[in-house]
């Protein structure tokens, strides 16, 4: 199934359909899966870290285009290094060794069908949840590959306006791709369920960036969540964490950190609206909170 898939790709919206057996897809990645990080990670939302952290594994290659990426060494500049499916299953099966309250894996879309395969192999043995963490952008028929298998979905919704999205991301149909996308997220997941200890163990936490300048649209977000999901389906986690990097020095707007008035109007919004879920602390807002990425299996 994964290589009649690689051949003609259609796993992302952009649905280039370039044979990435052959050749790298709009998401700059063949079918050979690479991957630049797997370790515990504490800076996830606190129902997904448990005592020891999210059993992070970050994918490279990405099928958007951020100009403010904090991860852009490995979304658009090509760090990391190749794993089998074999392999892959056995860095889950690793972290969870380690004491991971998940398998956390970022920036999966491109490589949906060998994540598939590697679940598949362990599924006798792997006992946590496994977290899918996306920027939104998602086609349904991949998802429904992730039913049964992906229990809990953290998605992005990064903006309303298709001027923003084509600006900042070159995705000018980003918006009504994912509110689809969540609502199909919010089908296979169900509302939220913790265990004792608070750990999720299934449902959609829905993320959102606020953008410097932006809050109008963020605004507009969080109304338009609320016009499609009943606050009880998902939880929101509003961050506060942009610094500017990479090439958001291009742009005047994104050259500086958000306000705190700026986010304050959106927690408010969010909250007058019944959302419940996390809100960032202003320190999080630091370049020391992106992790370190690797371009050697050795780190493993």
């Amino acid at each position: 199934m994964t290589s009649r898939i690689m051949e003609h790709c259609t796993l992302c919206p952009r649905n280039c359909g370039v044979d990435r057996t052959k050749s790298r897809g709009f998401c700059g990645e063949t079918y050979k899966v690479r991957i630049a990080r797997a370790d515990l990670h504490l800076w996830e939302e606190p129902c997904l870290v448990g005592e020891k952290g999210a059993g992070t594994v970050f994918f490279s290659g990405c099928s958007l285009r951020c100009c403010f990426c904090q991860n852009y060494e490995i979304s658009a500049l090509g760090k990391g290094f190749e794993v089998t499916t074999g392999e892959l299953g056995d860095i889950f099966l690793k972290l969870q060794d380690m004491g991971a309250a998940n398998i956390d894996l970022v920036s999966p879309t491109h490589f949906v069908p060998q994540i598939c395969t590697a679940l598949d192999s362990i599924k006798d043995d792997l006992r946590i949840p496994v977290v899918y963490n996306c920027g939104g952008y998602e086609n349904i028929q991949t998802l429904e590959m992730l039913r049964g298998r992906v229990s809990i979905f953290l998605p992005d919704l990064k903006y309303y306006s298709s001027e923003l999205s084509q600006k900042y991301s070159s995705a000018a149909d980003y918006f009504p791709v994912a509110i689809n996308a969540i609502k199909e997220m919010v089908n296979i997941a169900g509302s939220p369920v913790f265990d004792s200890s608070g750990v999720m163990q299934r449902g959609v936490i829905v993320r959102h960036l606020v953008l410097p300048g932006q809050r109008h649209d963020s605004i507009k977000l969080m109304n338009e969540l609320a016009s499609n999901f009943d606050n009880k389906d998902i939880l929101i986690s509003l961050m506060s964490q942009y610094v500017p990097v990479y090439k958001a020095f291009e742009y005047k707007e994104l050259s500086r950190r958000t306000s705190t008035f700026e986010y304050n109007s959106v927690v408010d919004r969010a909250v007058k609206l019944g959302f419940e879920g996390f809100f960032q602390q202003r320190s999080s807002a630091d370049t020391n909170f992106i992790p370190k990425f690797y371009d050697s299996k050795n780190v493993l």
